[in-house]
């Protein structure tokens, strides 16, 4: 089994005549920690949405151990491009998991089947299996005593905590976090970094957007600036936070006053 789990190759995505991500390259290891910072706009969000093809790549190639995705073709204009088949691309959301800014949870559904959702209409885990796998993940996040609650009767914390349960169900190789506290008021932020901090002392293999710099210090084993749509720093989370060597990464660090690193 290769060390890199993960391997992007000139990555680009374009909306119309908008270029958001314009050639980036990117390796990930197995059980690596990776934090990606950047100016809104920049372009990181995307490269995540890219990764588990909740964006379609416009250009560039994406290999999930070891193997390429997709399957050389030619675009109408007769450049070339990839194409994916909807079986490979299930496969690929079950085994890069995603937890959005956004809770996405049904209203209409407890916790407990929100989360076994996904193994039953995806995994075709038998309803009992998907129970006890469900309650598991729940009670690793610290919400065995909601199971029967319904997500609005839930605070902004916990309903990305369920989030967070219902992507680890699917026991996903990677998880991807889109800035998953950008939505929650200041005091409910530390309960969900508690949890993504527990998960990345299990050696999980965990790329995170953010802006929260402080954690990113101390959950990161490499942190990636991302300007303009490109990668524009990369280093250890010392390099980039603390001695950033690239004008602009060292403009937009001096922006934030309170980093607790």
């Amino acid at each position: 089994m290769s060390d890199t789990v993960i391997r992007i190759r000139n990555l680009h995505k374009r909306f119309g005549d908008l270029h958001v991500v314009k050639g980036v390259d990117l390796e990930v290891k197995r059980g690596e920690r990776i934090a990606i910072i950047g100016a809104s706009g920049s372009g990181k969000s995307t490269i995540l949405r890219c990764l588990n093809f909740m964006e379609m790549p416009s250009d560039g190639t994406i290999e999930l151990d070891g193997k390429m995705l997709g399957t050389e073709g030619r675009a109408n204009d007769g450049g070339a491009a990839r194409t994916y088949s909807e079986s490979e691309l299930c496969e690929v959301r079950t085994r890069v998991g995603m937890v959005f800014q956004q809770f996405n949870l049904f209203p209409h559904m407890t916790v407990l089947e929100n989360v076994m959702e996904g193994l039953i209409t995806v995994k075709r885990t038998p309803k009992e299996a998907a129970r006890s796998r469900a309650t598991e993940q729940l009670a690793k996040v610290g919400l065995q005593d909601k199971l029967h609650a319904y997500p609005g009767k839930l605070s902004g914390g916990q309903q990305q905590r369920v989030a967070i349960a219902r992507a680890l169900a699917m026991d996903p190789e990677v998880l991807l976090f889109d800035e998953p506290t950008s939505s929650l008021d200041p005091e409910l932020v530390g309960e969900v970094l508690r949890v993504i901090h527990a998960l990345a002392e299990e050696g999980r293999t965990m790329l995170l957007v953010t802006h929260e710099l402080g954690f990113a210090y101390h959950f990161a084993d490499r942190v990636v600036f991302i300007a303009d749509g490109i990668v524009y720093e990369t280093g250890t989370a010392d390099d980039v936070l603390k001695h950033p060597q690239k004008e602009r990464t060292q403009a937009f660090l001096a922006r934030f006053t309170e980093r607790a690193f």
